[in-house]
C-alpha cells in the first residue's frame, strides 16, 4: 500500500515506441513527437512532481510535443492559474506545441464553457496552440485535434476530420477513447492519439483493471487497432485522480516517426 502511494503515483515511464504513417514525406522522418496526457493541476496532483515531469521532455529533444487533455482538476477557473504556471515548464520544440482538451478542462459537470476559455486563452499567450475541432499542421504532417467527448455541442470530428487532405500525412488527437467510436470517424485512415483512462491507475498483473472511465472496456492503454487503417494510442496520463496506483504508471510517451 505504501509503494502504491509513494512510489508508484510519480514514477515516470518514458515509453519509446514507432509511430509509422502513411504517406510520411521523407524529411519528417525519424523526428520525434512527444505526447503527454492528464496533469490534472489542482488540489490533488503535486505540482512540483508534474512541474519536474514536464522540464524532464527537454531530455527527449523533442520536435514537436502534444498534449492530450486534462490539463486540470477543477470546479470553475480557480486551477487556471496553477496549470499555467505548471505549463512554464513545458520546453520549447521546432515544430510547434499543440493540445486539445480533457473533460476536466470543462469544470463542473464537464459543462463550464468559461473555464476551458480561459484555459484555453492562457495556453496560447504561451504558444501552446489548443486545437478545438480544428487541424494544425506539425511540418508537414496534419493534425486533426477533436475537442472532448463529454462537453456535449463542442464534441465535432466532423469539423477536423473534413479539413483533412486526404492525400497527405494525417494524425488525429481525441482525449477520451469513447469518442473514436462515433461514426463520425468513418473513413479516417491513420493513428488517434488519447488519454482520459489513466490506465485504470490500479490492475493486478495480466488482468484488466476494474475502473476505467470509459464506456468500452477495452481501453485503458496502448495501442489499439480499430478498423482497416486506423489505430489509437492511449496514453496513461501524468496525473490521477487520487493518489494511487499499481501496475500502470505515470507515462510519457515519445513516439519517433516512420513511413508507414
Amino acid at each position: 500500500m505504501l509503494y502504491t502511494w509513494r512510489v508508484e503515483p510519480h514514477w515516470v515511464e518514458v515509453v519509446e515506441r514507432p509511430l509509422p504513417i502513411a504517406g510520411l514525406p521523407p524529411s519528417m522522418v525519424g523526428k520525434r513527437l512527444v505526447q503527454v496526457s492528464d496533469l490534472h493541476v489542482g488540489p490533488v496532483v503535486d505540482q512540483d512532481y508534474i512541474i519536474s515531469s514536464l522540464e524532464r521532455i527537454a531530455e527527449l529533444r523533442p520536435d514537436a510535443i502534444i498534449v492530450t487533455g486534462d490539463f486540470m482538476t477543477c470546479h470553475g477557473d480557480e486551477s487556471v492559474a496553477q496549470t499555467l504556471d505548471a505549463m512554464r515548464a513545458l520546453p520549447p520544440a521546432p515544430w510547434g506545441r499543440l493540445a486539445i482538451l480533457g473533460n476536466h478542462d470543462y469544470g463542473s459537470r464537464w459543462r463550464q464553457d468559461y473555464v476551458a476559455d480561459a484555459l484555453c486563452r492562457g495556453l496560447e499567450k504561451m504558444d501552446v496552440r489548443v486545437l478545438r475541432n480544428e487541424v494544425a499542421m506539425v511540418g508537414d504532417l496534419q493534425v486533426a485535434g477533436v475537442d472532448e467527448y463529454w462537453a456535449g455541442k463542442h464534441f465535432q470530428p466532423e469539423r477536423a476530420l473534413r479539413d483533412l487532405d486526404t492525400g497527405r500525412a494525417a494524425l488525429a488527437l481525441c482525449h477520451n477513447p469513447d469518442g473514436v467510436d462515433q461514426p463520425q470517424w468513418d473513413g479516417f485512415q491513420g493513428w488517434i492519439l488519447a488519454g482520459h483512462t489513466h490506465g485504470g491507475q490500479c490492475k493486478a498483473p495480466f488482468l484488466p483493471p476494474p475502473i476505467t472511465p470509459v464506456a468500452n472496456k477495452r481501453y485503458s492503454a496502448g495501442e489499439y487497432d480499430l478498423a482497416p487503417g486506423r489505430w489509437m494510442y492511449i496514453n496513461r496520463g501524468l496525473g490521477y485522480s487520487f493518489r494511487v496506483r499499481f501496475n500502470a504508471r505515470p507515462e510519457i510517451t515519445a513516439f519517433t516517426l516512420q513511413r508507414a
